[in-house]
Parts: structure tokens; C-alpha cells; sequence
């Protein structure tokens, strides 16, 4: 049976990054699994923008050579903020082109303890055995679905992330459910197709976020207060974005502080450049559903507020619930082993789990560590962390 040092799960900017770090280690053997930006490109939809600002939307690389600029230069590309989805998407690729070209596309079946740390099967049945493990698997298992929709089929509803476009709604009346980035852009892209979208949320308001490039209070502060308040990483508001984006300092505060910080930052809510897209959209705020049926071709919902929708389709924008064991590929054996909360795994400073050698890195790190890890801008902290865990063990082994 053959083996290898270590072995990454998943594609997206956290897979990329760590294996473009990692394989700086000399002698070094790295395999990489997983369809490249395959989440971006399969549950986003055509059209959108990224909500982050120009510095915390480049993949972290090494030397920081392979940034959005070197894209731009070499693909003779030209776009600016917001960072338009599509051209994100072949940035990525052309990132795992550039650092990770033997990238293996198969997906892995399972991950078992094995003699040698770890035993991996491939959907085409290949066995081999890891020392290490670097789980980047992404967010696509743990969509959040409300008990109020779970009876209604799925021609009537679906999740955000289950859409790459919006052009077959054109002419259909449809309900989109939530306050936050991906419900709100998302009805505008329907309205924009020609759909009769609505909106609906449990939140009393929308919070619009400012951005760096806004001409209101961040214009006014100037440059160097603005660096003063917010980190590049751009999660947060001002102030507590600058411990956010120091993740270990995070993991020294109270649980219940963090907790705060990370709900704080991490609320319902949507850029500003939507709001003109969003002018012609019915908005209704400060609701929730209480039950959905099917009705002959479309689906009723009943409000909290005694109000009765109709729609031919409804769109959750209801975001995620992290929980590991919604990983297909995970052992159960392996899956009791590793100490949880919530769905999170426990990670130690290395981002490691309960089980020495098995590391989990993006959104499923975020209860660890802070919001940080749920954004593209998180990859700087992981990927170096990463890197100086397998440096050490590799040095003490």
C-alpha cells in the first residue's frame, strides 16, 4: 500500500492555500484532493459580487506572490471592487494552476485511523495511507433548513447555495427568505432576470455594511484611521475587526465574549451597492414563517404576523449550520474520536483536533477561532499556522 506525508481534502481557497504552503516544506510528499472551486462555481450564482473588500479576497500564497494583481497581469484581466463572482472563480483556478497543477480531482470516499495515522479510500477505490490530514472541505453540507419547510418538495423550495443562476425564474412570483448577503443579493438578481421577487426576514432591519469604499464615514475618517479601526481582513465592525483578525489573541478571551463578538460580526446583513438594486424588491422585515404548504402549483406560507404568501418557488437565503458529521467521507469511528460542540470541532493552537495528526481548517475552525476562519481572507492565518504545526512536528519527530 503506498503512503504520503500528508494530504489535503478539499479544493477551495483554504485547500489551495494550505498546499501551496505545505509543499514549501523540503522533501515534503503533499497529495490534494477535490474539484477546484467547485462550491464557488456550483452554489453561487452568475452575477454576484464578493461582499469583501480588494485585500482580504486574495488566496494566500507563500511568498504572497500569487495575488488578484499577478491575475489581473498575466490573464490581462481589468475589474475592480466588488470582485465580480466569475472572475474569483477563474482567479482560483488559475491559483491552483500556478501552485497546485497535479491537483487530484477525484472525490474522497473515506478517511479512516489507519497504521501509518491515516487510511484514505478514493471514489475509484484507491487505498493509501497519510501521516498527516488537513480537512478543507467547505460549507456545502451544512445549509441551514427551518422545520417550517422541510414538508414542502423540493420543486417548491430550495436552498441559496443550490442555484449557479436565476434566468429560469424569469416571470415566476418568488419568495426569498432572509435579511443577509446571499437572500438580498440573490433577489436582486432575480429581479433583475425578470422574476416577481419578495422579501422576507426575522430581523427588524437590515444593516447595510459601509465598506472601505464608501464615500460616507469611512471616506471621512481617513486612510490612516480607517487602518487604525479595521484590519485588512475585513471581518467586523470597526475596533473588534483588529482582535478578529488576530485569532490566537481571540482564543485567549472568555468563551462568552467570543461569542458575542462572533454573533456581533457575523449578523444578517448586506452591502450597500445593493440597495439601488433593491429598490423595486417588496421588503418585509420583522417576520418569520410559521408553517409552508403546497397548493396545487405553488407553495403557501403562513407569517407571524397573520399574512399569507403565494409563491410558484421559495428561495432560502438562511445560511449554514456548521456539523462535521455531515462530512460523507468521515469514519464514524473516526467521526466519535473527535471532541465537538455544536457541530465544531475542538482544535488545538495548530488547528488540530482530538485526534493528533487530523487537522480541520475554514468555517468548521470558526468556533475555535473566530469569524475570521468563514471568510477567503481567513487563509493567511490558517495556511502559516498549518505550516508551522507540520514544521515543528516534522523537526521533533
Amino acid at each position: 500500500m503506498s503512503a504520503c506525508d500528508l494530504t489535503i481534502i478539499g479544493a477551495g481557497p483554504y485547500g489551495l492555500s494550505a498546499a501551496a504552503h505545505l509543499r514549501a516544506i523540503k522533501g515534503m510528499e503533499v497529495r490534494v484532493f477535490g474539484e477546484p472551486m467547485s462550491f464557488w462555481s456550483g452554489s453561487m450564482p452568475a452575477g454576484m459580487f464578493l461582499r469583501s473588500n480588494w485585500t482580504a479576497t486574495k488566496i494566500a500564497s507563500p511568498n504572497d506572490d500569487l495575488t488578484l494583481e499577478a491575475f489581473q497581469a498575466e490573464e490581462k484581466r481589468s475589474f475592480g471592487t466588488p470582485v465580480p463572482i466569475e472572475q474569483f472563480i477563474q482567479y482560483g483556478l488559475w491559483f491552483q494552476r500556478r501552485a497546485i497543477p497535479d491537483l487530484d480531482h477525484r472525490r474522497i470516499a473515506q478517511l479512516e485511523r489507519g497504521t501509518k495515522g491515516f487510511r484514505i479510500t478514493v471514489q475509484d477505490g484507491e487505498v493509501f495511507d497519510s501521516r498527516r490530514v488537513v480537512i478543507a472541505a467547505g460549507i456545502g453540507p451544512f445549509t441551514r433548513w427551518p422545520p417550517e419547510f422541510k414538508s414542502l418538495p423540493s420543486a417548491f423550495v430550495t436552498h441559496t447555495s443550490e442555484h449557479s443562476e436565476f434566468a429560469s425564474f424569469c416571470g415566476k412570483q418568488v419568495l426569498v427568505v432572509g435579511s443577509g448577503q446571499s437572500s438580498l443579493e440573490s433577489a436582486a438578481l432575480l429581479h433583475e432576470c425578470g422574476a416577481q421577487v419578495q422579501v422576507i426576514g426575522r430581523s427588524r432591519q437590515i444593516h447595510w455594511l459601509q465598506g472601505w469604499a464608501s464615500t460616507t464615514l469611512h471616506h471621512r475618517m481617513g486612510k490612516s484611521v480607517r487602518k487604525l479601526l479595521y484590519a485588512p481582513t475585513d471581518v467586523g465592525p470597526a475596533g473588534i475587526s483588529q482582535l478578529l483578525a488576530r485569532p490566537h489573541l481571540l482564543k485567549c478571551v472568555p468563551r462568552g465574549i467570543q461569542n458575542k463578538l462572533r454573533r456581533r460580526a457575523t449578523r444578517p446583513a448586506a452591502a450597500r451597492w445593493l440597495v439601488d438594486r433593491l429598490r423595486d424588491v417588496p421588503i418585509s422585515l420583522g417576520c418569520t414563517v410559521v408553517s409552508a404548504a403546497p397548493i396545487q402549483d405553488r407553495a403557501r406560507v403562513s407569517l407571524s404576523d397573520g399574512r399569507e404568501i403565494t409563491a410558484e418557488h421559495i428561495i432560502l437565503g438562511t445560511g449554514f449550520h456548521i456539523d462535521i458529521s455531515k462530512y460523507d467521507f468521515l469514519n464514524a469511528d473516526l467521526m466519535e474520536r473527535i471532541k465537538r460542540v455544536n457541530g465544531f470541532p475542538m482544535l488545538n493552537k495548530d488547528l488540530e483536533t482530538s485526534i493528533p495528526g487530523l487537522h480541520i481548517v475554514g468555517a468548521p475552525a470558526a468556533y475555535c477561532f473566530g469569524p475570521l476562519l468563514q471568510f477567503v481572507s481567513g487563509t493567511h492565518f490558517a495556511s502559516r499556522t498549518l505550516l508551522r504545526a507540520v514544521r515543528n512536528a516534522r523537526r521533533s519527530a
